[in-house]
């Protein structure tokens, strides 16, 4: 029997040929070109050469902000023993879990499921066939911490696959049976009503940390589909104790270090409980959602600070993560330099060097910067003192200290600039960007932002040219190339985007955009007995067929297919439409109930299918300035299962395929609002005064 050192010498001499990522356009994959390992994308090629030379394979699946991505990168993927036992005895596959989410899906339930736990990286072993029998996560180099070694897991993996080929074989159906049965089962359907509700509220209380917000301890993540159920409860419950809960969690996360509070935008999570220290990757979907959250928080409750929050997020969304074609970037690294958040960590040598001394003294006290620092001797900023308390410490006016905090936090953004910023991860993900498009639309709407809503449909035009050039809607695109056929989410957040976009602008163009979308999740994703697959019917066939029914740190595609659903039904009086959105909602009626923080926007979709929910048309022009009037009032109200929808009195066919704007005139030659509840309507008003007072 040969030793390690031998076929690692063996292995390093018939290495020649490069890996074959260098073609790839995803940064995850571009990252991993130059490794001495022979890694492959994802696809008939791995696969073939697995099976022509019984080979397992080793896929390990990631994404380009993940700094335990980079760290095993470079422990490992760049070290050439451990790339050339990696060359000898599999075939490697790397994937962006990002690009292809079905992939990553199924092999980290699989990864679950042997070992308890998941992350990324994730990696996992298959059989030249795609069925998994072994995965991880992170592992070191060598033994550390009771984790065994990588070059240690790839023999062990390798022998039994030599050896004890039987009962790998067995473990590899077992798992395959397993995937099989977890994404095509369905639940028995459970009773839907307001105590589902109640339930799930009580849930989240028990979960609540009192003294920080949010829900649990460490990490902490924003949980934004949560934080809107919550919206939502206090809306129709009147519950002070609801409302409490998202302002404490709102108010605590934009003081503390999460969120960046020189550029704006927020990190993926807390790496404590009191929201200090962050995981300083910024994700395009949290800063969505986390916008729309802090939004309707504004709509709910006046406050201002809500407002400067979701606009310095857009900004900054706008500024630094918006393509030259109007796509939205996905990502930024939370590593500068081979350092974690050293782009964003300041000394109090740094701001003195910065501001004047007046300006820097606050700055200081205001962000708590101190010699010694909260972060490896330096400080990342946090809000430690308010306006009021800088007020009695200085003796200036609160209109003085925030007209100087501006001035310096411009100042020190300036500075910022000039270093060496993190990574971009500049694919432009459907998905993704539909959530975005939502955010933006409903920021530019309650704000009165054109400017934010003609983002949102500059980028909105972009996906529905460039990534569906053949009709058929694509799932990434970047440096020119669109691939990858779209995946449930990619459907379902888009159209829920472009809903959004229509309520912003009432251009009819947008609705029916949605509406098409909306008859392509129906016709090509369909389960057999409740919801939707996550990917289409003639999509690449995997070792199972993926489907998800819980939220994550995005939604559910599911959970926003149902909702869009709601709203068509609605809009087209078309029960069909909303019994499909009730058979999924039925299915996770217990688990709703038993575990509320998996299911935040499902919740929000139970709590629109149990109404009642009311609908407002308005009859005019687009552009007539009664009927915009009309459209600001009802943009600056909080309710967020308002149907909101335009009728043309001129144009007859628009109700035939929208029954809800049928028979709903101008009122003597103005726009007119009609607000309805179950079908059933009140006289039409003409003013936003008469408006605002009836929603």
């Amino acid at each position: 029997m040969t030793s390690r050192h031998q076929r690692v010498a063996r292995a390093k001499e018939s290495l020649t040929v490069p890996n074959h990522l260098a073609n790839e356009t995803s940064p995850y994959l571009l990252q991993h070109k130059d490794n001495p390992v022979e890694w492959y994308p994802w696809g008939e090629e791995a696969l073939a050469r697995a099976q022509r030379e019984d080979k397992p394979l080793l896929v390990s699946i990631g994404y380009a902000s993940c700094h335990w991505c980079h760290v095993m990168a470079h422990e490992s993927f760049e070290d050439e023993r451990t790339a050339a036992l990696m060359n000898e005895r599999f075939v490697n596959v790397k994937v962006d879990r990002e690009e292809r989410p079905d992939i990553d899906g199924i092999y980290m339930s699989a990864v679950q499921a042997m070992t308890g736990q998941g992350g990324w990286p994730l990696n996992v072993f298959l059989t030249p066939e795609g069925v998994p029998f072994v995965g991880g996560t992170y592992w070191p180099p060598s033994e550390r911490m009771g984790m065994p070694g990588f070059a240690t897991v790839l023999d062990a993996v390798a022998d039994a696959w030599r050896d004890r080929r039987e009962a790998i074989t067995q473990n590899a159906d077992t798992l395959r049976d397993y995937l099989t049965r977890a994404t095509s089962a369905t639940p028995e359907p459970g009773a839907l009503n307001e105590g589902s509700l109640d339930e799930a509220f009580q849930g989240l209380q028990r979960a609540f940390d009192d003294e920080h917000g949010g829900f649990g301890g460490a990490p902490k993540f924003p949980q934004p589909a949560v934080l809107g159920f919550l919206l939502r409860v206090w809306r129709r419950t009147g519950n002070a104790e609801a409302a409490a809960m998202v302002r404490h969690t709102l108010d605590q996360m934009a003081a503390g270090g999460i969120y960046d509070h020189l550029g704006g935008g927020f990190a993926r999570y807390a790496v404590d409980a009191a929201w200090l220290v962050p995981h300083f990757e910024k994700m395009l979907y949290d800063n969505a959602q986390l916008v729309r959250v802090y939004v309707d928080a504004w709509r709910a409750f006046g406050d201002e600070r809500y407002r400067a929050v979701a606009e310095e997020t857009c900004a900054y969304v706008l500024r630094e993560m918006t393509g030259p074609d109007g796509g939205f970037y996905s990502a930024q690294d939370a590593d500068s330099e081979g350092e974690e958040g050293k782009f964003y960590v300041w000394t109090p040598e740094e701001i003195d060097a910065a501001l004047p001394p007046d300006g820097a003294d606050l700055v200081k006290l205001h962000f708590g910067v101190t010699a010694a620092g909260n972060f490896e001797g330096k400080t990342i900023l946090s809000r430690v003192r308010d306006v009021e308390e800088l007020s009695d410490a200085t003796g200036l006016s609160g209109e003085e200290i925030e007209s100087a905090l501006t001035r310096a936090q411009e100042r020190l953004l300036a500075v910022r600039k000039e270093r060496v910023p993190p990574g971009t991860d500049d694919k432009v993900l459907t998905s993704w960007n539909g959530l975005m498009i939502g955010a933006l639309a409903e920021a530019g709407r309650a704000f009165d932002r054109a400017d934010l809503i003609a983002a949102a449909a500059r980028n909105a035009t972009f996906l529905l040219t460039t990534l569906r050039p053949d009709g058929r809607l694509l799932r990434s695109y970047r440096a020119g190339v669109a691939k990858i056929p779209a995946f449930l989410e990619d459907y379902a957040f888009l159209a829920d985007g472009l809903l959004a976009l229509y309520r912003a602008t009432l251009e009819t163009r947008w609705l029916d955009e949605a509406r098409a979308l909306v008859g392509e999740i129906t016709a090509r994703f369909g389960h057999e007995t409740a919801g939707f697959y996550d990917t289409a019917a003639d999509h690449e066939r995997l070792v199972a067929r993926p489907r998800d029914l819980q939220d994550g740190a995005t939604p559910a595609g599911n959970s926003v297919a149902a909702e869009v659903l709601l709203t068509f039904a609605a809009l087209t009086e078309d029960d069909a439409l909303a019994a499909r959105a009730e058979a999924v909602l039925a299915t996770l009626a217990e688990p709703m109930r038993e575990q509320p923080l998996g299911f935040g926007r499902f919740l929000s979709v139970l709590d629109d299918w149990l109404g009642p929910r009311r609908e407002l048309v308005l009859a005019g022009a687009a552009n007539d300035p009664s009927l915009r009037a009309l459209a600001t009032a009802a943009g600056h109200h909080f309710d967020p299962a308002l149907i909101l929808a335009r009728a043309v009195p001129d144009e007859p066919e628009l109700s035939e395929r929208y029954a809800l704007l049928a028979d709903r005139p101008l009122v003597h030659g103005t726009a007119a609002a009609y607000l309805c509840e179950q079908r059933t309507c009140l006289p039409p008003v003409t003013t936003a005064a008469e408006l605002a007072a009836l929603l």
